[in-house]
């Protein structure tokens, strides 16, 4: 039986062996997925492991806080995780580990098939510059909104984030700027940053919000329940990150067996799972 697992840190509250194993199950494929937790500092050294000490084992995802460190693993990239220069899915192939990064698309899928909301022309929001986000800003300037504004602390790192994707920007506006200075009224909002993780405050105000904009944060859960409390109370649609989860997952599924599984019913499925009602 081929294997697979989640690896990150925390890993214990991870959907993935779920949502592949539903996958599975609706597309006749055969595997395991496990959870893969990873120290800190031995990232590499777990993921040789896993590779290595099991002869059915064919690929990872891959969770905070190691996308960087997958992308620089792997001797192959896809286009996207290339981009991204992170990766969220590591391929096991014998001619050398492939890395992609599906983390972008899943999100653009989430918000344009399950939110119903066309990215074109709008002004969007990306908060943090770190892994999540650097898997995420190709494919939202793919969708051709007409600004994109990178927001973080550390200004700098959105700056290189920019410049690394101007080249793909097309006529969007895109822009880095500091959390207090990032403007007012987007249509969309997406959350990248570690505070639903953490527990911290979000670094913006209100203001960022536009009436019924769309407020996603890519964490999902209970993790996540501030920042939708936070956007609904402000009057915008808020979103956690459980479809970009399912939809991202579909398209690693897709790269690992060649078969691309339906996402409706396994969301639907996941949702129902995590509000404890009968699937």
């Amino acid at each position: 039986m081929d294997r697979y697992a989640v690896a990150g840190n925390p890993v214990e509250h991870s959907q993935s062996p779920f949502i592949h194993a539903e996958f599975a199950r609706q597309t006749g494929q055969l595997l395991e997925f496990t959870r893969l937790l990873c120290p800190l500092d031995g990232f590499a050294q777990t993921l040789h492991g896993f590779a290595s000490d099991c002869a059915t084992a064919r690929g990872c995802s891959v969770t905070v806080p190691f996308k960087f460190e997958a992308f620089e693993l792997a001797s192959r990239h896809t286009d996207r995780a290339a981009l991204a220069q992170a990766a969220n899915v590591l391929r096991f192939d014998p001619e050398g580990w492939l890395a992609d990064n599906t983390d972008g698309v899943g999100l653009v899928r989430d918000i344009e098939r399950n939110a119903g909301v066309s990215l074109a022309g709008t002004r969007v929001l990306l908060l943090g510059a770190g892994g999540a986000a650097a898997g995420v800003l190709g494919p939202l300037l793919g969708a051709r909104p007409a600004q994109l504004v990178v927001a973080n602390r550390t200004v700098a790192r959105a700056e290189r984030l920019v410049a690394r994707h101007i080249s793909v920007a097309g006529a969007c506006e895109l822009q880095s700027r500091a959390p207090d200075a990032c403007g007012t009224g987007f249509d969309v909002v997406v959350n990248a940053t570690a505070s639903s993780l953490l527990g911290a405050p979000l670094p913006v105000s209100a203001h960022v919000l536009a009436p019924r904009a769309l407020a996603l944060d890519m964490m999902y859960g209970p993790l996540a329940q501030g920042f939708v409390d936070w956007a609904s109370a402000q009057g915008a649609r808020g979103r956690d990150g459980l479809g970009m989860l399912v939809e991202q997952a579909a398209v690693a599924f897709e790269l690992w067996r060649g078969v691309r599984p339906d996402t409706a019913s396994v969301l639907a499925a996941l949702r129902a799972r995590l509000s404890g009602a009968t699937v």
